[in-house]
């Protein structure tokens, strides 16, 4: 009964698929047998992930790094949730995945010298001391590595601190002896000492951390810790029930509290996709510890802002927040908090939260809370804007209002797929339905004025930049708004979508349709704002053959003839060059192009072209152009 769960009809594979996830979830937190059951079961699957087809491939493994993963890392299951993270890895960015395999390999033999090398000095070291411990070290995994490649946005020949070493104590005086002896024998790394010993990650993860430079600029990570701290990193939650039966234990319940309080928060979230992405944000984050001024540890998502931090206090505390203290001086509402910062939140009685904060925050405790109070006090703006829309289009064509009854509202709303006529007046208001297309929709058939079923004008800034753009006037050219047939659209700027991409559109106030890529970050924050949210898809080809303009960044070798070559794999797809500027330092060069893309096909032939290029490292796609 773990995997199987009831159908129920859902508009798109997607929702049911984020439905299934949905009670699958609700499911874990009830018992913590279904959550070791399905990690397993998840990682048996992701082993033998070759028999499947590639798109079949794909998805498994996209969930996998989205929810399965996180998962494994938040009960403190790390030994799974390296594997897990890896075979995703694998199948999820195949060029990616083989570029970092290649290099690691590439440096491999030379790897395993240097951790030779520096595991016997520091065995001979520790037994001078008298300390008995096990020295292990390792390569880091490629997953990994992919990350810090993203994070800091640098090729895989950048990368330096690819090697890591495990010293396993007997005692927890043995770690900060330890720690002592490793940083006389080489130099730390200023900042990356982590004492995770005295300060737990929330899911039990213990362990000290340090970063050394050895005599010839190699640096490396050192992790310490005691045989009992290190089984329960590798096995987390998972300990318990390999060793002994009974009771859950209090660090046991400590770990599955934290998923329960996750799912609790999204419990309310009625839309599975909308449940889904928020989910998603509360597995991934990495944490930063911050404190109040009386000493009190707020661990956040990192990122975060005094905004976040206020609403993990109190909800109040968040909605009246106007500013904040950072280790004593003020800083903006957006400023990013950092692990061991004194935050003192500074309020304002009656000042209220703002839709911007939603663009800022990281926790979706927060987000939520935002959203809440938005929801309750704007939507009662939109119903009175969305009624003087429609009595000023009822004006225009001297349609009286006695005309509008309750009936025909609430017809209207019911073909809309509406509960009230509120919820109607709030579309219009939000500017998900025209004015007009509503009031020719509520007047009897045949007594409409011919002005209401005229064409929308064809003119105008937003018409010109939409033919621009898409190739066409309108949602039924190269992008089509499910349901409706005079809504304008245009591409997001944050992420600019190309033919080809899932797209998801938002409606916005007096611009019309906006179409975002499915993955932008700015969707996560329009997720809060379901009322705004609409179908959107790709027409034909051949109606509207419009051009994209994409932006590249190539990593590559600064070498004579690298420029041509690039050029020249991009020509030969009869690609048009917008744009080409090219940064160089140290060898390294980094080159911006930018071009017109007809669809995601062209544009993934082209990375692929300029991928095989020699001396090229990577090439990366850049959302905002």
């Amino acid at each position: 009964g773990v995997t199987k769960i009831s159908a129920i009809d859902f508009a798109t594979r997607e929702e049911q698929q984020a439905e299934n996830l949905r009670k699958m979830m609700l499911a874990m937190v009830d018992d913590i047998r279904v959550v070791l059951i399905k990690l397993a079961d998840r990682l048996h699957n992701m082993r033998t992930l070759e028999h499947l087809t590639p798109e079949r491939q794909h998805k498994i493994a996209r969930e996998t790094l989205d929810i399965y993963a996180p998962i494994a890392h938040r009960l403190g299951m790390g030994k799974i949730r390296g594997e897990l993270e890896d075979l995703g890895f694998r199948y999820v960015d195949v060029i990616a995945y083989t570029q970092v395999h290649e290099a690691v390999e590439a440096r491999r033999k030379a790897g395993e010298q240097f951790l030779s090398r520096v595991e016997e000095e520091v065995r001979d070291k520790l037994q001078e001391a008298g300390i008995t411990a096990q020295v292990e070290s390792r390569i880091k995994r490629l997953f990994s590595i992919h990350k810090k490649l993203l994070r800091q946005r640098i090729a895989i020949n950048q990368v330096y601190d690819l090697y890591a070493m495990r010293i396993i104590t007997q005692s927890l005086t043995d770690c900060y002896a330890v720690l002592g002896i490793i940083h006389n024998i080489w130099r730390p790394v200023p900042g990356r000492i982590k004492d995770f010993i005295a300060m737990p990650r929330p899911n039990g993860y213990q362990s000290l951390h340090t970063s050394v430079i050895t005599e010839d600029g190699t640096p490396f990570e050192v992790q310490i810790r005691t045989e009992e701290m290190h089984k329960m990193a590798e096995e987390g939650i998972a300990a318990h029930w390999k060793y002994k039966d009974g009771p859950v234990s209090a660090q046991d319940e400590q770990r599955l509290a934290w998923l329960r309080q996750v799912v609790d928060w999204q419990r309310e979230v009625s839309d599975p996709r909308e449940f889904l992405s928020t989910l998603k944000i509360d597995l991934y984050p990495e944490e930063v510890y911050t404190f109040t001024p009386k000493g009190k540890v707020v661990v956040l998502p990192r990122e975060s802002t005094p905004i976040d931090f206020a609403y993990s206090i109190h909800t109040e505390v968040g909605h009246s927040c106007v500013g904040a203290k950072v280790n004593g001086r003020m800083v903006p509402l957006r400023h990013k908090i950092h692990s061991g910062d004194i935050v003192e939140i500074i309020t304002q009685a009656g000042h209220k939260p703002s839709r911007d904060w939603l663009s800022i925050v990281k926790s979706s405790r927060a987000r939520n809370k935002i959203k809440h109070w938005l929801n309750i006090h704007q939507r009662e703006g939109a119903i009175e804007i969305g009624r003087k829309l429609i009595e000023k289009e009822a004006r225009k064509y001297r349609v009286a209002n006695k005309e509008l009854t309750d009936e025909q509202l609430q017809r209207v709303a019911s073909e809309y797929g509406l509960g009230r006529p509120d919820d109607l007046m709030a579309g219009i208001g939000y500017g998900k339905y025209a004015a007009r297309q509503v009031l020719a929709k509520l007047l009897p058939a045949g007594s409409q004025p011919e002005a209401v079923e005229s064409e929308p004008e064809k003119s105008g800034p937003l018409a010109s930049v939409v033919r621009r753009v898409f190739g066409g006037d309108r949602s039924n050219d190269a992008i089509r708004v499910k349901g409706y047939g005079d809504l304008m659209v245009y591409r997001a700027r944050c992420c600019n979508p190309i033919r080809g991409e899932t797209v998801v559109g938002y409606v916005t106030r007096g611009k019309g349709v906006a179409v975002h890529a499915h993955n932008c970050p700015n969707v996560v924050n329009l997720m809060y704002e379901p009322e705004r949210r609409i179908d959107v898809e790709w027409g034909h080809d051949d109606v509207s053959p419009a051009q994209y303009p994409v932006k590249l960044t190539v990593f590559c070798d600064d070498r004579f003839g690298m420029m041509k070559q690039i050029t020249a794999v991009i020509s030969d797809t009869k690609t048009n060059i917008r744009n080409l500027e090219a940064r160089t330092a140290n060898g390294q060069a980094n080159i911006d192009i930018v071009l017109d893309i007809a669809d995601l096909k062209h544009l993934e032939n082209i990375v692929a072209g300029v991928r095989k290029i020699p001396g090229v490292h990577d090439v990366q796609r850049l959302q905002k152009l």
